[in-house]
């Protein structure tokens, strides 16, 4: 019987069915952070159990780090707590962490890839929404609520109903300044932000197979904002390639071993799914979000659809339009910005400071604009030293700042301000998401870059 690649992996990880409710469900890497796993801990010895396999799980601090002069102890007492934690939790049970100064440390959804923690098969779960970043790498991957985080630390398992399939196929070859970001935005601004709701979505088609493997782990992220359970995409040669030679990949014999298996992970040509979408990659351009969820985008030349063109209340539509200062029929093009992100689990990788480094060559930052620029892990930092990219940034102005979630959530101290306007990379645009009162455009880095030089919502097809 035909199958489609979820099935082979989730299946192969099925402890036991329970009738007519939940898989008991094997989790090969756990990721856990700061904020989600204190209350885990606390549960676990309060309840006298241990860590089952203290080898699957991996921690790091990120959600709660400062973004500079991270050698110093940190202010905030809250986040000092959860920092320590974190550390102390993890010396107890043996666990793997990198904390602050370690040369690992970074979002765990960056150093999770980088490291080869994430490999393509596995399961992978953490508590946090954005863990469907792996599936990039044909992983079934998910976030999980702090008492599920207990439940996997003191079984390795966790019990979840199997999700319905779909599979969004997107054909032909992007245009100029089009990137994944604007693949991932395009696909939430047709689907809404509940148009996944219940299903797990397979990416397939052109655009996915050319895109690099951080280009798929950006579509992947965002697969949770428009409701899916998670994304996921094939691996194939460029997998294979970027997971080799990692440190904690697999190695000489147990390599050819890993790759007899992963070489299997594809979707059967008949296989079905429950729901199928295609959309073309011309119909696609560089995307700007104008509202206060992530489907409420549209691509960047456009004007700001009126309330009867998009789904939902038209007294909604309104207070959103309200709440940013925007108003029906707009045009997005020229919008003052006060603020500009990069950095995010979403965009924080090297390919994404290459990018916002081809558009700032040369020019200068607006003197209206403050600019964030936070890699996703030191390995990220060090990479954008040795490219001289860092040498680009300072000739136009820029300050790179040390790594860290920083202000895609703002639980540290990179808060926008209230009434300001921030283009992020990141991947939520809510109320108050990244500061009280703030405001948030979510873009791609060619966008945001575009946007810091001319201190205004610019296409950045102008200046490539």
């Amino acid at each position: 019987m035909s199958t489609t690649l979820f099935d082979k992996v989730w299946d192969s990880h099925v402890v036991r069915k329970i009738k007519d409710g939940p898989d008991v469900f094997f989790i090969d890497r756990h990721l856990i952070h700061e904020v989600t796993s204190p209350v885990a801990f606390l549960g676990l010895k309060e309840r006298n159990n241990s860590v089952l396999f203290s080898g699957r799980t991996f921690a790091t601090a990120d959600h709660n780090t400062p973004t500079i002069n991270q050698h110093l102890p940190v202010e905030d007492p809250l986040s000092a707590n959860q920092l320590k934690a974190l550390e102390e939790n993890s010396a107890e049970w043996g666990i793997s962490h990198w904390g602050l100064g370690h040369q690992n440390n970074g979002i765990v959804h960056v150093v999770g890839p980088e490291n080869g923690i994430t490999l393509p098969g596995a399961t992978i779960v953490c508590g946090d929404s954005h863990t469907s970043t792996h599936g990039a790498f044909g992983a079934i991957a998910f976030g999980i609520g702090t008492s599920e985080v207990e439940m996997v630390l003191t079984s390795q398992c966790i019990m979840q109903p199997k999700p319905k399939k779909m599979r969004i196929n997107i054909t032909g070859e992007l245009g100029l300044g089009v990137t994944p970001k604007d693949v991932a935005l395009f696909i939430i601004s047709k689907l809404t932000t509940s148009g996944a709701t219940g299903y797990f979505v397979e990416y397939a088609g052109d655009v996915f197979k050319q895109m690099s493997m951080e280009g798929r782990m950006t579509v992947c992220n965002l697969s949770i904002e428009m409701g899916a359970r998670g994304g996921i995409i094939a691996p194939d040669e460029k997998t294979f390639e970027y997971v080799k030679g990692r440190p904690l990949a697999p190695k000489g014999a147990d390599w050819d071993k890993a790759m007899t298996y992963w070489e299997t992970l594809t979707t059967d040509e008949d296989a079905v799914f429950d729901k199928e979408l295609t959309f073309s990659a011309s119909d696609i351009e560089p995307m700007i979000t104008y509202g206060t969820n992530p489907g409420m985008g549209t691509g960047i030349s456009n004007n700001i659809p009126s309330a009867d063109q998009v789904e939902g209340g038209e007294a909604t539509y309104k207070k959103s339009l309200d709440y940013m200062g925007y108003a029906e029929g707009e045009a997005m093009i020229g919008k003052h910005v006060d603020y500009v992100f990069i950095g995010s689990c979403t965009n924080g990788r090297i390919e994404d400071f290459r990018a916002f480094a081809s558009i700032v060559k040369g020019k200068k930052k607006a003197d209206n604009i403050t600019a964030w620029l936070v890699p996703g892990s030191h390995i990220v930092e060090a990479k954008i030293k040795e490219e001289g990219l860092l040498d680009i940034f300072h000739e136009a102005g820029f300050v790179l700042r040390e790594p860290g979630c920083s202000a895609c959530l703002a639980m540290n101290d990179d808060k926008v301000p209230a009434g300001k306007v921030a283009v992020s990379t990141s991947n939520r645009n809510f109320e108050g998401r990244q500061g009280p009162g703030s405001k948030t455009l979510l873009a791609s880095p060619l966008v945001a870059a575009a946007t810091a030089v001319t201190g205004v919502v610019t296409d950045p097809r102008t200046l490539l």
